[in-house]
């Protein structure tokens, strides 16, 4: 009999003895997540809000809890009970409780899940919003549809999570200059950034091949640069595919979509990119242009144009603070992207305003920079300067750093790492998007004709999943300079990409795995937990959403 009964206990693990819950996936993985014993039943909950939470936070929660009774079939309701937190410190209440706790770290939670009460605690909006974004990933993947599912098991498994980024920026660029991208679209882009806790919105807004946003000073910049005759087929620069491509987003639709960007955590940065990147605003207003340079149309092939704005001439300067005026009255986060990238400095050597304007300026070339590069750093110092007065921090592609760059200019490193590791070492603040790994529109395999037409024309230049999610921000960096790293950025360019179908191809999964190089430690990484949960759990969720995306590599 002893025997027998020493049996039952060896299997009873296997057969549902009381043991601790098995870790849900998670995206991008907590910091620290401690599994105990049971569940916590979340089918009509009654959720308890904290009265210190704001109204924006009490309309979050109130949309969830609208969620949860859509899904699972029962009235959840929301309720500001006094003396809450005392309450649930005296463990004298069950449910789901939102406690506003300032000790606890921007974007930051704590979920503490038992079997009567679950109690989330964040001290800003972004926490507890990330907050609900880990409790729908312990949940069925119907909480993500727009269907009553019935037969779900509405519970999580009791467990105690601390939670919080290692980077505070946390982003993505989408590129609308070289294609136009719908509002719909960006949204669909929106929603799976914030599933996965990033919170900046690079917006790509003006290029050679368009000009996307509405500029009231300047009316023909949409109605003559916002759109291209055609564009090339692949590379082949004499090919046309016959297509007036382009469009302009509106003003309500950018104050719309700032809007919808806040409510999921989310800061939109705009991008003017200047003094280089501009034939599209040469095409429109050609008295911008320098001497001898044009005809200008708007460019229907790729490449990097020796055609730049005429920075010598007042005038011209007077149009950038107009525009950068209109541009940042409309997003009303800290940054503004002045891109300062690929400007080639040809057209400056010869033009007598631009040549004027050094001497004026008393710019030299010596063995650290040419007199032209340092009239570039003349036009990033006064956008710089100009843009202080709307409230606005600029950041700059890593070519801002060649001649001389004013102090606290952020730098946007994408020419491999090298241009990170020396602003940080410099003082600056860096934000690390190296195309090496951080380019969503390089091909995501070695077997280049494997995939969809891209950029990529080398093998080695592939950023795959295992390359991307291997990146480490700060290596190389001076322990001394690191704090100087405020995160990561993936970008994508689309030269090559036109269509919805593509964008999200190229997005995904490869986004998902970003997220973990800006949210984790490197301690808490694990390539192999990755590709299950994506295989179990968020390939499905997107399959459920309506995103396109890569087929994991088998």
């Amino acid at each position: 009999m002893k025997r027998i009964l020493l049996l039952i206990a060896l299997l009873l693990p296997a057969s549902g003895r009381a043991a601790k819950t098995t870790a849900p996936d998670i995206m991008p993985a907590p910091q620290k997540l401690e599994m105990t014993k049971g569940w916590f039943k979340m089918k009509g909950v009654s959720i308890n809000c904290d009265s210190a939470l704001d109204a924006k936070t009490l309309s979050l929660v109130r949309q969830f809890a609208d969620r949860l009774t859509l899904v699972g079939g029962k009235t959840v309701s929301v309720a500001s009970p006094i003396g809450l937190a005392r309450s649930v410190e005296a463990g004298g209440i069950k449910g789901l409780c939102f406690i506003k706790d300032a000790s606890i770290a921007p974007e930051g939670y704590k979920l503490n899940i038992g079997k009567k009460a679950m109690v989330v605690r964040a001290s800003d909006y972004n926490g507890f919003f990330y907050a609900l974004q880990t409790i729908r990933q312990m949940l069925p993947i119907s909480v993500y549809g727009t269907s009553p599912d019935l037969k779900a098991k509405w519970r999580v498994p009791c467990c105690d999570i601390e939670d919080a980024p290692r980077f505070g920026y946390r982003g993505i660029l989408l590129d609308c200059g070289r294609h136009f991208f719908s509002i719909d679209e960006i949204k669909k882009v929106l929603d799976v950034m914030s599933m996965y806790k990033m919170n900046r919105f690079h917006w790509h807004l003006t290029e050679d091949q368009g000009w996307r946003i509405e500029i009231d000073k300047y009316p023909k910049l949409t109605e003559i640069g916002a759109f291209r005759e055609y564009t090339i087929i692949k590379r082949d620069i004499n090919s046309s595919d016959g297509k007036r491509h382009g469009g302009y987003y509106t003003k309500d639709q950018i104050r719309d979509l700032v809007a919808y960007a806040q409510a999921r955590g989310i800061t939109i940065i705009p991008e003017v990119d200047m003094p280089g990147h501009m034939v599209a605003a040469l095409a429109s207003y050609p008295e911008l242009g320098c001497a001898g340079s044009g005809p200008y149309k708007v460019l229907p092939y790729w490449g990097v144009s020796k055609q730049v704005l005429n920075v010598g001439k007042e005038s011209t300067m007077r149009f950038l603070e107009d525009v950068c005026d209109e541009v940042a009255d409309l997003f009303p986060g800290e940054y503004f992207n002045i891109g300062g990238d690929e400007c080639p400095r040809d057209e400056w050597k010869t033009d007598p305003d631009c040549q004027a304007k050094i001497k004026e300026l008393g710019l030299v070339s010596d063995d650290k920079a040419s007199a032209e590069a340092r009239l570039q750093n003349y036009v990033t110092a006064r956008m710089q300067k100009f843009l202080a007065t709307k409230g606005k921090k600029i950041i700059g592609w890593d070519e801002i750093l060649e001649g001389e760059l004013a102090e606290g200019a952020t730098v946007m490193s994408w020419r491999g790492t090298k241009g990170g590791i020396k602003a940080a070492s410099m003082g600056y603040d860096v934000v690390m998007s190296p195309n090496i790994y951080c380019y969503l529109d390089h091909c995501q395999s070695t077997d280049l004709d494997s995939e969809p037409y891209c950029i990529t024309t080398k093998p080695e230049r592939a950023v795959t999943m295992p390359k991307l999610y291997g990146y480490e921000p700060l290596a190389d960096i001076p322990e001394e300079a690191q704090h100087h790293i405020l995160g990561v950025q993936g970008n994508l360019w689309t030269e090559f990409i036109g269509t919805d179908d593509y964008l999200e191809y190229m997005l995904l999964p490869r986004l998902i795995a970003l997220s973990e190089v800006q949210w984790c430690k490197p301690e808490n990484k694990n390539y192999e937990r990755v590709l299950q949960s994506l295989e179990n759990h968020e390939l499905p969720i997107l399959d459920l959403l309506g995103y396109n995306y890569r087929k994991l590599d088998k």
